[in-house]
């Protein structure tokens, strides 16, 4: 009887499985001193328009020209530095910008690993708030910090740290609602992956995006959880460079269902590239 409640508990304890179908991949190339190393990305409810976030500071708004659904084509309106309070660009030792969120009334919101925290900025050429902070950054790992974010549709702010701080630690997730800040649950480490991206989708759950990065390349996974750490699904598991360094991560529905939109960091390498990626949710 023992055993037989130990495998139930061990079978608790694993994520169910649920299955994202590829679609298509684009690689973004852009003669622009600002382009390369995005982070984040956010997709309109409609699935053509978009901002994506680099990791220095820098925003992108266009929409996506499509064939069939695929992506074929950018349409840029908008790249340029993020403003600091003082409307001048962010400081390169403010300017590490990972996650990325979009309230419904359009207003950005974006985490920084740098100086672990959040500013809010009411459009892409509009300055940006104080930092939005809290003492229990304090712990977190430099370079490692809050790299994902993610809005509910109660307005609340969810980031993540890309490091736990150890191996069998959990990822805590950080809320912010109504100016608090809270830890309402901790999400598991499962395997070498880590965090690199969420999103709150059309369903209400948490999509959290890792990658594991194995000598050669990446290896990326997509997790949704509800929004209290319970219902662990697998969504995505890919293989070894299937895909370039994927961090950031929108989650929209079209006639058909759920759409997974992703974006690699290419590090501002030449070897590595800006690829935009699609998966359709089946289950």
């Amino acid at each position: 009887m023992l055993r037989f409640l130990c495998f139930a508990a061990l079978l608790r304890a694993l994520p169910v499985y649920a299955e994202a179908t590829f679609l298509s991949s684009y690689q973004w190339q852009l003669d622009d001193p600002l382009f390369g190393g995005f982070s984040a990305i956010e997709i309109t409810a409609d699935g053509n328009g978009f901002v994506a976030l680099t990791d220095r500071a820098s925003v992108a708004r266009g929409t996506f020209l499509r064939d069939g659904g695929s992506i074929i084509g950018v349409d840029l309106e908008v790249f340029r530095r993020l403003l600091g309070p003082t409307r001048a660009p962010l400081a390169d030792k403010f300017s590490d910008s990972e996650g990325l969120a979009i309230g419904a009334d359009g207003r950005l919101f974006v985490s920084f690993e740098s100086e672990h925290g959040l500013r809010r900025f009411d459009d892409v050429d509009r300055p940006g708030t104080v930092l939005a902070t809290t003492p229990a950054f304090a712990g977190l790992q430099h370079n490692s910090s809050l790299e994902a974010l993610a809005i509910g549709t109660d307005g609340a702010l969810y980031t993540l740290p890309e490091r736990s701080g150890r191996a069998t630690r959990p990822f805590p997730v950080y809320r912010l609602q109504n100016s608090v800040w809270d830890i309402p649950f901790q999400i598991p480490r499962r395997g070498a992956f880590l965090v690199s991206g969420a999103d709150i989708g059309p369903d209400g759950l948490l999509y959290v995006l890792e990658r594991d990065f194995i000598g050669v390349g990446f290896r990326s996974r997509v997790r949704r959880f509800a929004l209290d750490g319970t219902g662990e699904e697998l969504i995505l598991d890919t293989g070894l460079r299937t895909h370039d360094n994927l961090e950031g991560i929108s989650v929209w529905q079209d006639a058909e269902g759920l759409r997974i939109t992703m974006i690699s960091d290419d590090n501002f390498r030449a070897f590595q590239k800006t690829e935009i990626v699609e998966y359709r949710l089946t289950d």
